[in-house]
């Protein structure tokens, strides 16, 4: 600990030291002040900071370190930005790292593609490309069910609509209403209005209770129906019907012999008087009608 200027300052590490004087050597290499906890800089320093960074970024030569300083400087200083953008989705306060994450990535982009010589303030150049990544994350992650991008949009604007309509009718507006109001067909609102369940998706474990006590009713998954494994026989034996009413007597009784009563081919054969070899052609040529009369639209 040393005291200087009456206060106390606090040791740094060696390796801090060593970058702080690497990052004043570079900044002094590329013309430009080397700024130290960047993040904390006020917003009117930011916005002088900003114009002298970017201004001599045009003129470095990408790759370079001087370049790489002046880039990653003018991102850290503009941070404050970012956190104001996400501010605005206070109701996501969840998602707020998310959010950082992303509008980051606006700011950029912002700052790779601003043109000085436009003369427009690089504030009101850059928020626009923040919001657009942030509204671009929502959009991507939020919904439950992946549905196209012209039916999320559809989603806002028929939840806009709903709202508008519902405050000048008193009422919730019709389906008709609505695709006037949008200039759409009925079909293509009754499509956004189905799309829009996709976008939250119920716990199959959350209780649907009846009774008024919490948590004791039957959950979703509980009330849910399974499909019934003899609903396919069921089917197949409601198209066989009409078909083994064509059959032959003995093709009928070899079938009810073999597959009712569950007898070998040579029990089938002693039975009737037959070989084994004839009980297997006659069953075969009686299960291919079978099968080719299922198989033909009738």
């Amino acid at each position: 600990m040393t005291a200087t200027a009456g206060k106390t300052a606090t040791a740094v590490p060696a390796h801090e030291d060593a970058t702080r004087a690497d990052d004043a050597a570079v900044a002094t290499e590329a013309g430009l002040p080397c700024v130290e906890e960047a993040q904390t800089v006020a917003p009117k320093d930011a916005r002088d900071l900003t114009r002298l960074f970017i201004s001599r970024l045009q003129s470095l030569e990408e790759g370079t370190p001087e370049y790489q300083y002046a880039r990653n400087t003018l991102i850290e200083i503009n941070l404050s930005l970012v956190r104001y953008a996400a501010r605005r989705f206070r109701n996501r306060a969840g998602e707020m790292e998310d959010m950082i994450q992303v509008g980051t990535i606006g700011l950029i982009k912002a700052i790779d593609r601003f043109e000085p010589e436009r003369e427009v303030e690089f504030t009101t150049f850059a928020v626009p490309y923040i919001m657009g990544e942030i509204k671009r994350f929502f959009r991507d992650t939020s919904w439950s069910v992946r549905v196209p991008r012209r039916l999320q949009e559809l989603r806002i604007d028929l939840a806009k609509a709903t709202d508008d309509l519902s405050q000048r009718l008193g009422r919730a507006p019709t389906t008709a209403e609505l695709a006037e109001r949008l200039q759409l067909s009925e079909d293509e609102v009754i499509e956004g209005l189905v799309a829009s369940n996709g976008y939250t998706a119920g716990s199959l474990d959350a209780t649907n209770d009846d009774s008024g006590e919490n948590g004791s009713g039957p959950s979703v998954a509980d009330r849910m129906g399974e499909i019934d494994p003899a609903l396919e026989g069921v089917e197949n034996f409601q198209s066989l019907q009409p078909l083994l009413a064509e059959l032959e007597d003995r093709e009928r009784t070899i079938l009810e012999m073999r597959f009712g009563q569950e007898m070998t081919q040579a029990q089938i054969g002693a039975e009737l008087g037959l070989s084994q070899m004839h009980i297997s052609r006659l069953l075969s040529r009686t299960l291919r009608k079978l099968r080719e009369g299922l198989l033909t639209d009738r």
